[in-house]
């Protein structure tokens, strides 16, 4: 792996702390390109040799872009530029197609897919009857090799018939579309609470690390509930974007 070494200058003079102008050159270098995703910077020892600063002052900088989730400190690898963080509108879609239209890769990880009773949460969001048979599926959603979200998601069982290799090559929402399934409006609660055990497993983030949750109920143009998702993304890799109307 090619070891990255863009140019950084600094102006003492300035108010600005000599870490921030660090911090900020290495960001445009990040966001223009110059450093892609995947490479690899110096060591502190080497970065502070290069561009005249003390250690504590490149530790610093380095610390502010990973605290930005732009940088990420591996462990045998060393501080490594990371996928940019995905920024979504708030709009009937999926993720899967949101990525595609941002010109990501996404692709998927299909965790689990059967049928279960419902629960008293599950039906209710679904407007069925306790104890009725739904399908449940569970996908971890990853952009390149890195893992962005984790997706699960209840639908009646007489809506669609799906595998796991539909679900690892097309998003949800192009499959219910391709069923005859007219989706039309949802309900979605956007929220963020620390990540467990195992989801830190499957997002490469430590246990109790901020994540956003999102819950979501899509109605079809019958007004039936088709689709009750509550899926976890990585807060460092992904933001939700809403306009706002004055009324």
């Amino acid at each position: 792996m090619a070891v990255h070494r863009p140019a950084v200058s600094v102006d003492r003079s300035s108010p600005v702390p000599l870490y921030f102008q660090v911090a900020q050159q290495l960001e445009a270098a990040i966001r223009d390109g110059r450093l892609p995703p995947g490479s690899r910077l110096e060591n502190e020892i080497l970065l502070a040799d290069r561009y005249g600063l003390s250690r504590p002052t490149i530790r610093q900088a380095i610390q502010h872009l990973v605290d930005k989730g732009l940088l990420v400190r591996k462990r045998g690898v060393g501080t490594q530029v990371v996928q940019a963080q995905v920024r979504r509108s708030i709009e009937l879609t999926s993720l899967y197609d949101d990525l595609l239209a941002s010109g990501r890769s996404p692709s998927t990880r299909v965790l689990e897919l059967g049928t279960l009773p419902a629960d008293d949460e599950v039906a209710g969001k679904l407007d069925i009857a306790p104890g009725t048979e739904v399908l449940r599926l569970s996908r971890l959603r990853l952009t390149g090799d890195e893992p962005l979200a984790l997706l699960t998601n209840y639908l009646p069982v007489d809506l669609v018939t799906l595998t796991a290799e539909d679900l690892a090559a097309r998003g949800l929402y192009e499959l219910l579309r391709a069923a005859g399934v007219n989706l039309r409006i949802a309900n979605q609660t956007i929220g963020a609470r620390g990540a467990t055990a195992p989801e830190a497993r499957l997002l490469d983030e430590r246990r109790g690390v901020p994540l956003l949750t999102m819950t979501r109920i899509a109605y079809d143009d019958k007004g039936r509930p088709v689709e009750y998702g509550t899926h976890v993304y990585r807060a460092s890799r992904y933001t939700f974007a809403l306009t706002l109307v004055e009324r």
